[in-house]
């Protein structure tokens, strides 16, 4: 999650007045911690299920079986899965950029160049896995809330930077434009 540097250290910047081009940073979702209990029903339906196959009390049929561990593998392990794999989270270099739904996408994007304050909440389990909850909030429209973050001091950081970096090049452009004479 670096930026290439110049000898100095500090990051390359684009000449006043020229465009800067929006490299990702980051794409990432929410901590996959949630799935443990997806995961551990998966396992335990499939292995009910290949014991009692073929071997079940006087009244029960295989097809019942095989219907109850369908109906538990889409309620506990796919519909789980889906949700938390139609939320995912992308930071450029312009923005951060919050994708989520599974038949509707909805996007929700918040600008570096704006400025926004950056929230860090972290559980207890949250604090055990490294994750955490991040809002960004601008002040003028509702906070953008990055739910369940992996490395979420690394993610901070990023944040950070990229509000200082960018908030650098829109002070810099608007004086090379009110002076067209100065030279840098």
């Amino acid at each position: 999650m670096t930026q290439p540097v110049t000898l100095g250290g500090r990051p390359m910047m684009p000449p006043a007045g020229a465009p800067a081009e929006e490299l990702l940073i980051a794409r990432f979702r929410g901590h996959a911690r949630r799935l443990f209990w997806s995961a551990a029903l998966l396992i335990v339906v499939s292995g009910v299920g290949a014991y009692f196959y073929d071997n079940l009390p006087a009244g029960y049929e295989n097809w019942m079986l095989i219907t109850a561990s369908a109906v538990l593998f889409i309620v506990g392990v796919l519909i789980p899965y889906l949700v938390w794999a139609s939320r995912s989270y992308t930071v450029t270099t312009r923005r951060v950029i919050v994708n989520h739904g599974i038949g509707a996408r909805q996007r929700r994007e918040i600008s570096h160049v704006r400025g926004y304050t950056i929230g860090v909440r972290r559980g207890l389990l949250q604090r055990l896995w490294g994750a955490g909850t991040i809002t960004l909030s601008n002040g003028v429209e509702t906070p953008l809330r990055l739910a369940n973050v992996p490395n979420v001091r690394l993610v901070h950081e990023a944040l950070a930077d990229q509000i200082e970096v960018n908030q650098i090049l829109a002070h810099r452009d608007a004086q090379a434009m009110s002076d067209p004479d100065a030279t840098r």
